[in-house]
């Protein structure tokens, strides 16, 4: 305890009043250790017909993006389609 009776212990509640004053908490914690698993990648081989690529290539051209980013915009937009199901 400190002379004024306060407990100078780091806690949720400490961090969060710092945080809401403007304060940087991000001392109080260790980054090396951090990980997002939902974000991780994963390689994967997907055989697709040539006139397919053809077609991807056109899009992603016209773009101005490279394959594997007008793949991906495409299985997001697909993902974030309501399901039939």
């Amino acid at each position: 305890m400190n002379k004024k009776g306060r407990n100078n212990k780091t806690t949720a509640e400490n961090l969060e009043r710092k945080f809401d004053q403007g304060g940087d908490v991000m001392d109080y914690f260790d980054l090396t250790k951090a990980s997002r698993p939902l974000l991780e990648k994963e390689r994967i081989t997907l055989d697709i017909p040539h006139w397919m690529i053809l077609k991807i290539d056109r899009v992603a051209r016209r773009k101005g993006i490279p394959r594997q980013a007008q793949i991906k915009e495409w299985l997001k937009l697909k993902e974030e389609e309501p399901s039939a199901i």
